[in-house]
């Protein structure tokens, strides 16, 4: 039975990182059919132990991230993929992907960070001249530190990270 889930979770993954790569979309027409399924499969699997599984899960997902999404941070798909990974696999498992999440997404960050916009040669002359004793403007712009990605691909690293962690079904 997890197989199925851990199989179906990373289908819908992929579709969500290739949509989110191509058109910085996640597509309710992904999301919300995955979420029927899902909580679907958990009712016959388990009754209402099984929705109630499902429904905690969907609610630790979705208010994980909703406070980045209120503040402009995250778009409204992540947010719902989030959701429908915790209704997935439940809340401790949307819980514990969430922290996996955030670090994948951080170095994402910080790499697009130094590599848009000549960041990374912006700040490494600014740094070779502090060594030197000559302070040059320089630095991180304000236009850099705007630069958005797609969000989506950073949720699919950290639960692939999550799911070899608690132990990998699908194998």
């Amino acid at each position: 039975m997890a197989a199925v889930i851990d199989v179906f979770l990373l289908l819908i993954l992929l579709i969500c990182v290739i949509t989110d790569m191509k058109s910085r979309k996640i597509y309710n027409k992904v999301i919300y059919p995955s979420l029927i399924l899902a909580f679907s499969f958990h009712v016959a699997a388990a009754g209402w132990a099984g929705f109630s599984h499902a429904f905690l899960g969907f609610l630790i997902g979705f208010a994980l991230l909703l406070i980045p999404y209120f503040l402009g941070g995250m778009g409204a798909g992540d947010v719902k993929l989030l959701a429908l990974i915790g209704a997935l696999k439940g809340g401790e498992f949307v819980f514990q992907s969430f922290f996996y999440i955030a670090i994948v997404g951080a170095v994402m960050a910080i790499i697009i960070l130094l590599v848009r916009r000549g960041v990374l040669k912006s700040v490494l002359y600014y740094a070779a001249s502090l060594m030197n004793g000559i302070r040059l403007p320089g630095g991180i712009s304000r236009g850099s530190l705007t630069a958005t990605y797609p969000y989506g691909v950073a949720i699919a690293a950290g639960v692939v990270l999550c799911l070899f962690q608690t132990g990998w079904h699908v194998l």
